[in-house]
């Protein structure tokens, strides 16, 4: 049995903002930045989370609508408490079954993509839902590569302690997250000449202890799993990890890739 999901934990958004919410609007910037979407266009926000992409969109991409929708009900009512803008609607609903049908100039997805178990069709499904020359865009981590270093120093060391948390890695979990990977998935969801582009933030923090808190709150795959530690297991995993760290600051690389291409 595939035990790989067992720890992707998608609740509680205030503890997912602490832990991955923070990175993601700084990287949704970037992306806006990058993307250079048309004014006053009609978005679907996929896989919205805690809103990040969602509003940044609202305050940089002056959108006339977005419909933005998770998997995740906790997720959504977060969102729709810190967006607070009437241009902005949100829904629980799945990638693989969207509402819409060929009326939205722009479809998006912010660090989602890797966790559809059917990524082909949920972006067949983006693709249905543009009108015709729409834009469609997404972005995932750079995780096969250690794009994300803070998720992957976590992985190292709690291999170190318990070896199968080497499964569990999103670098292994996710290895089409490359710009190679993402032009063979796009390829196969019959998008044609996809622009490919990596975005990089750094993830910075005062201390040890700010870095070590996010992953107790237990939202995301790495604190999922480590809130199922035992006592003894956990502490023995933030000791390495402060060890290899030290007291701070702490600053890491963030990286990402970008896809955009039109219907």
């Amino acid at each position: 049995m595939d035990r790989s999901t067992e720890f992707d934990a998608w609740s509680v958004g205030h503890n997912y903002e602490q832990y991955m919410g923070r990175w993601s609007r700084q990287l949704a910037g970037r992306f806006l930045d990058w993307l250079k979407p048309p004014r006053g266009a009609d978005w679907l926000d996929i896989g919205c989370g805690t809103g990040a992409l969602t509003g940044a969109i609202l305050e940089r991409a002056a959108p006339h609508s977005i419909l933005a929708l998770d998997p995740s009900a906790d997720f959504v009512a977060y969102a729709r408490r810190a967006v607070g803008d009437d241009r902005a609607s949100f829904i629980v609903g799945d990638a693989t079954a969207l509402p819409a049908t060929a009326s939205v100039d722009v479809v998006a997805a912010a660090l989602v993509l890797n966790f559809v178990p059917d990524r082909v069709a949920a972006l067949r499904q983006m693709q249905r839902v543009l009108k015709p020359g729409g834009m469609l865009a997404f972005y995932v981590w750079d995780y096969p590569r250690g794009g994300m270093e803070m998720i992957d120093l976590f992985w190292k060391a709690a291999a170190e302690i318990e070896p199968h948390a080497a499964a569990l890695d999103e670098a292994l979990r996710f290895p089409f997250c490359t710009d190679a990977g993402l032009a063979a998935l796009c390829d196969d969801a019959g998008l044609a000449a996809p622009d490919i582009e990596t975005i990089e933030i750094d993830t910075e923090f005062a201390d040890f202890e700010a870095f070590w808190h996010p992953f107790t709150l237990g939202a995301g795959p790495a604190p999922g799993y480590c809130m199922k530690l035992s006592v003894e297991a956990r502490e023995a995993l933030r000791q390495r990890l402060a060890k290899r760290l030290g007291n701070g600051p702490i600053r890491l690389a963030a990286r990402a890739w970008a896809v955009k291409a039109r219907r």
